[in-house]
């Protein structure tokens, strides 16, 4: 059974912003849909040029491609940016949503590469990572699938958690302030025979914290360890710190999303607030009560 909003609850657009409307922001309507699914594909596509731009021999003998892929594909972004502003009912309050600065982020780039000072290979480092916030615009597809009831479970279940979740972090930082702090006790300071330090990695604080995070984390890069049998008495008790508290976090959420479970949502925008994630038989906003 379809879990979009039944045909009788819909209101009928009355001029053309609304039917945009209907068409861009929502995907409960075959247009929508189709709205929706050219979208990701253009947004794949495109992460796909930025992906081979990266890749020199490619990038040698397809580069005017590839520049004409780029500047297609932003401005194609460019115009679904400004007409997502036309149609919206209240446009300030999609400018500044976290869809709506993606949005802006994602064609940004390009054009900031036209201009003099970021064209220079500096300039185009400082602007890869924000790039790859493009990859963020993939996960409309939950409009798409039943995942969307899911995704915005999981999401209060985090939410519902967030209390205990911000005392296990301050258990694991305290943790690796005062682990950091006695290592650094142990194994810094050290000098030789001539009286030179000797560099071992826990000569500060903060570096002995490293140490400790990555420890705790149990991924053991390797470029620090301890000498001393106090120093490696201490980083076993640290690796067993961290495998029993490494699944905590998944304890916590997993028991939230038993308590609040997957509901029949709809892929709708409120016109009012631009929320998601409303009931499938819901005629109103959960959020500011705008009618649907």
């Amino acid at each position: 059974m379809s879990r979009s909003a039944p045909a009788h609850q819909r209101r009928t657009p009355e001029n053309w912003r609304e039917r945009w409307y209907e068409v861009i922001f929502e995907a409960d309507t075959r247009a929508g849909k189709l709205f929706d699914v050219v979208l990701l594909i253009a947004i794949l596509l495109s992460v796909a040029v930025v992906m081979m731009e990266s890749v020199r021999s490619i990038r040698s003998e397809h580069g005017s491609m590839l520049f004409a892929a780029e500047w297609f594909f932003t401005v194609l972004f460019t115009v679904e940016y400004f007409v997502r502003i036309v149609c919206a009912p209240r446009p300030l309050r999609y400018v500044f949503s976290f869809y709506g600065i993606v949005d802006l982020l994602a064609i940004l780039p390009t054009y900031l590469t036209a201009i003099p000072w970021f064209a220079g290979k500096a300039g185009t480092q400082r602007l890869a990572t924000i790039r790859a916030l493009r990859l963020l615009r993939a996960f409309r597809i939950f409009k798409l699938a039943h995942m969307l009831s899911e995704a915005h479970a999981l999401r209060y279940a985090i939410w519902a958690a967030r209390a205990k979740i911000a005392v296990f972090l301050s258990v694991v930082l305290i943790s690796v302030v005062i682990v950091g702090s006695a290592m650094h006790l142990i194994e810094g300071g050290k000098v030789d025979a001539d009286g030179n330090p000797i560099i071992t990695g826990f000569d500060s604080i903060p570096e002995s914290m490293y140490w400790a995070i990555v420890t705790m984390t149990t991924v053991g890069y390797g470029d620090i360890s301890p000498s001393t049998p106090a120093g490696k008495l201490l980083a076993a008790g640290m690796m067993i710190l961290g495998y029993c508290l490494i699944i905590v976090p998944t304890g916590i959420v997993s028991a939230e999303l038993a308590h609040v479970g997957a509901r029949g949502l709809t892929t709708q925008v409120c016109p009012g607030c631009m929320s998601e994630g409303h009931d499938a038989d819901a005629k109103h906003c959960k959020y500011c009560g705008t009618h649907l």
